[in-house]
Order: structure tokens, then C-alpha cells, then sequence
């Protein structure tokens, strides 16, 4: 384990049956509250921007907000957020998807990418893959290039990422914790 992977894994705390009984919730907030732990993962975050040759940052909502602004403004780049339906003004792009018990729609404002754009998706967990999975559609929808996904911290007993191989192509996935 690297000195930022185990500074990373430090601050995430384990909340046992949260939000529902059987769930063990991983709180980012400790790692936020800590300057030089947070700095540790924008740097490693806006690298990845940099290795892609992104030229946007979306983050997904709603940590992906408080992960991809940073990492867009250490790497020089614009940032997109990525709501829920219905939060965003104006004419906007939506993406329906599968929850475990239902359904979502996630949107993003249509003039915010075009073909010029190079996109690195943002988030803070990658769990079984569903909402990264509606953002790569979306992006590429809105006419723009996927340039990869990079997240904090990948569950990796839930196989996120074996279902996303198939929507990322060649787009690289980067997980900085895998637990």
C-alpha cells in the first residue's frame, strides 16, 4: 500500500448499517475535514485529469460535486455537474437508469459539452456501477468523449467495474482505494 493510499484509507470512517441494516457506509467526511488529506486526493484526482487529456471535469451528485470542482481547478479545467432530474435550469440532456428498487434519471445541461470535449467523470465511490454507467451514456449523448472515470474508492466485492468495461471501451478506470 502507497503512503496516499493508506493516508486516504486513514480517513474514511466505516458507519455500520447505514443507511439500512447489512450496510456498511464508507464516510468520506473525516478525509474532508483534513486539509492535507483532501489536498493529497485532489492532487492525485487532477493527475488523472492530466494523464486523459481531459479537457472538463464532471462530477456526479452529489460527492462527485465536492471531489470534481477541486480537481477541476487544480488541473486548470471547467467543471460540469451532473444532477438529478429536475435540478438543473434550462434545456438539459437526461439519462435513465436502473436503481436495485426503482428507477432514476440524471441530467446535465445540454450547451455544457459539445465534441471538443475531452471528459473525466468524478465521484467518490464506485459501487455496482449504475449511475457511472448513465453518466458515460450521457456524456457521449451530449456529443462529447469520454476520457475516463476516476473515483476515491472502488467497492470491488460489488462489480462495478466488470460492468462498466463494456460502456468505458477503452476509457480508463481509476479507483484509488479498492476495498
Amino acid at each position: 500500500m502507497t503512503g496516499i493510499e493508506e493516508l486516504l484509507l486513514s480517513r474514511i470512517r466505516d458507519v455500520a448499517d447505514y443507511p439500512e441494516p447489512g450496510v456498511m457506509f464508507k464516510d468520506i467526511t473525516p478525509l474532508l475535514a483534513d486539509p492535507a488529506a483532501f489536498t493529497a486526493l485532489t492532487d492525485a484526482l487532477a493527475a488523472v485529469a492530466e494523464r486523459t487529456g481531459a479537457t472538463k471535469v464532471v462530477g456526479l451528485e452529489a460527492r462527485g460535486f465536492i471531489l470534481g470542482a477541486p480537481v477541476a481547478v487544480r488541473a486548470g479545467l471547467g467543471f460540469i455537474p451532473v444532477r438529478k432530474a429536475g435540478k438543473l435550469p434550462g434545456a438539459t440532456l437526461g439519462q435513465a437508469y436502473e436503481l436495485e428498487y426503482g428507477s432514476a434519471e440524471i441530467e446535465v445541461h445540454a450547451e455544457d459539452l459539445s465534441a471538443d470535449d475531452r471528459v473525466l467523470i468524478v465521484d467518490d465511490v464506485l459501487a455496482t456501477g449504475g449511475t457511472a454507467e448513465a453518466s458515460i451514456q450521457l456524456i457521449r449523448r451530449a456529443g462529447a468523449e469520454v476520457a475516463g472515470l476516476a473515483v476515491l474508492m472502488e467497492l470491488g466485492f460489488l462489480s462495478g467495474r466488470t460492468r462498466l468495461q463494456p460502456t468505458l471501451a477503452d476509457a480508463p478506470l481509476e479507483s484509488l482505494l479498492v476495498v
